[in-house]
């Protein structure tokens, strides 16, 4: 198993690409901290992942709110007794064209994906550091690497998630702590599942592979990513998209 033994901390972990990281990592034998805001879809979660070689546990956790990633990394630290591994995945959309975006829309955004995947990897970088050894992978986009039109707010998160790691790839690296990130394209998730047909087929047409990725075709990334086989790769920018940055 490529996990075995490891600890990790899975945001945004109860739905979509986020639920299949953390049925992956236990499957491969990794204890999962699966935090969410969706209560009952972290119970469901919990049920399924049950028989797996490695544990999911579900907690809440709302990533713009500091004081509660302090208390549950110190909970998860105290039952695991370690944190190997962090998974930035929390992530919302508030699409609007520029000219309609409100101050709201921006800030919901921003908060979320950008500021709340500061919050956690600040908070949990100690216990990598004191360790002297750690993986954070986070979930960009394609978008924050091409933008879209409607996303600005969108865009501006998942570029600047890239540049944050970036950032951590080179401050982190004497502590043997890696930092990268996955850029999806265009994946089945509940977050594209209301999007209007046409687009739907317009995006599969572009896509050279023709066809819609899937949630487990992301986590597979992050289960390299976490891995021991990843230990000489760190601020890369992993593209899981069907060719459609070609």
């Amino acid at each position: 198993m490529r996990l075995e033994g490891k600890v990790a901390l899975v945001t945004g972990g109860a739905r979509g690409i986020g639920k299949a990281i953390c049925m992956l990592f236990a499957k491969e034998g990794a204890h999962v901290a699966a935090c969410d805001v969706l209560n009952e879809d972290l119970a469901l979660l919990e049920k399924e992942a049950a028989g797996l070689p490695g544990k999911v546990k579900g907690f809440h956790l709302d990533v713009t709110n500091r004081e509660e990633i302090k208390t549950v990394v110190g909970q998860i630290v105290a039952e695991f007794g370690k944190l190997d591994t962090v998974v930035n995945n929390a992530g919302i959309t508030q699409d609007a064209f520029l000219h309609k975006m409100t101050e709201e829309q921006w800030d919901k955004v921003i908060n979320v994906n950008l500021k709340g995947t500061f919050n956690v990897t600040q908070t949990a970088i100690p216990f990598m550091k004191e360790a002297g050894s750690g993986s954070i992978t986070t979930t960009s986009s394609i978008v924050g690497q091409f933008g879209n039109v409607g996303q600005t707010n969108y865009a501006a998160t998942k570029a600047g998630v890239i540049g944050m790691t970036l950032s951590w790839a080179k401050e982190f690296a004497r502590f043997k702590i890696r930092a990268n990130a996955v850029a999806p394209g265009f994946i089945s998730t509940p977050m594209t599942k209301n999007m209007p047909e046409k687009i739907i087929d317009f995006m599969i047409e572009k896509t050279p592979l023709k066809m819609m990725g899937e949630p487990e075709d992301i986590a597979y990334a992050f289960l390299y990513l976490a891995s021991d086989e990843a230990r000489y790769v760190t601020g890369q920018v992993l593209g899981v998209n069907g060719g459609l940055t070609i």
